[in-house]
């Protein structure tokens, strides 16, 4: 089935909660207790939240979109780092967050993930953005892997809470294309 890449509308927040549900406690470490992800997905990834997400003039959803069946997405953030860690270790401004890029996993491997991210760039150039900034688990191996593939580079650190534990996270940057 082809598949296509398209900003989300208010209809998708429940399909974007599935998702993220199946995707998200694939970036965890393997320490994270199940009721932290649960936490997380609770706390910040329920439809809820994608409702809020979707209606902030300030937040980009793209979706994979594979005939209704959304099989990935990414949301960005145009807005200052709000987190002192990162907005200290950010060199090129001004600069739009990925704050989450999923694929599901049924779909890795197969060029999804760069296409997504491709459109991702494509969007945070479009919203002003001279550079695009991102956190990613230090123990996340294949998405560090991905991401530098990508041509981000790690510029700093911060910490990131999942439910009742402290996480860290290095803080990556690109330019625009």
């Amino acid at each position: 089935m082809s598949s296509s890449i398209r900003k989300a509308t208010a209809d998708d927040a429940a399909a974007l909660a599935v998702l993220a549900a199946v995707t998200f406690p694939l970036a965890c470490p393997p320490s994270s207790s199940p009721q932290d992800i649960a936490a997380h997905l609770a706390n910040t990834l329920s439809e809820r939240h994608f409702e809020g997400y979707l209606a902030d003039s300030d937040i980009t959803i793209l979706v994979i979109d594979a005939g209704g069946d959304l099989r990935g997405y990414s949301l960005l953030v145009n807005r200052p780092a709000a987190d002192p860690d990162a907005a200290s270790a950010l060199q090129i401004l001004p600069s739009v967050e990925l704050s989450k890029c999923y694929v599901h996993p049924e779909h890795h491997g197969l060029g999804a993930a760069a296409e997504l991210m491709q459109a991702s760039l494509q969007a945070a150039a479009e919203a002003g953005g001279q550079g695009v900034w991102l956190g990613v688990n230090s123990q996340n191996a294949r998405a560090i892997r991905f991401y530098e593939k990508s041509g981000f580079r790690k510029v700093g650190t911060k910490s990131f809470r999942l439910g009742s534990t402290v996480e860290h996270d290095f803080v990556l940057e690109r330019a625009v294309p």
